[in-house]
């Protein structure tokens, strides 16, 4: 059965799919993504998306926002994003 996820984190979803095509070369938006997917991964838990939730926390653990350097994983990140 497919799980019914909340219009608001649908759109919140589709704010970080968009924030992180900015975000591969900008700290501050990176960090932005970090924390929005982080919330976002609390949210679908007490939504009981437990499917959802695993996405999200995959994305989660290759998604290290370090500052002064480019990210290593924003490919693979941007990929996951793409597939939610």
């Amino acid at each position: 059965m497919a799980e019914i996820i909340p219009e608001d984190i649908k759109r919140d979803l589709a704010k970080a799919a968009l924030l992180h095509q900015r975000a591969s070369s900008d700290y501050q938006k990176c960090v932005e993504f970090n924390k929005l997917m982080a919330d976002l991964l609390a949210r679908l838990e007490d939504a009981g998306c437990d499917r959802m939730a695993d996405r999200v926390m995959g994305i989660l653990l290759d998604c290290n926002p370090k500052e002064g350097s480019s990210c290593e994983k924003a490919t693979l990140v941007g990929e996951k994003m793409k597939k939610i």
